[in-house]
């Protein structure tokens, strides 16, 4: 499902037109990357949770030299 198809679940489903289902879907992605911004974590019941972590950066290998 890519956003346009998103966008037009949430319209079918909340009886709201496409431009409206747009701008709530924008605020709610916009409200949710503020947040982990911040160092928040996002916790939605019955769909995910989102923090930010830090890692150890991996070490790779091109296949094509083997370094």
């Amino acid at each position: 499902m890519n956003k346009t198809e998103l966008v037009a679940a949430i319209a079918e489903k909340a009886a709201l037109t496409k431009k409206d289902a747009e701008k709530a879907l924008a605020a709610a992605t916009e409200a949710v990357a503020e947040a982990l911004a911040t160092g928040d974590k996002v916790q939605i019941i019955g769909f995910g949770t989102f923090e930010v972590k830090k890692r150890e950066a991996s070490v790779g290998r091109n296949p094509r030299t083997k370094q």
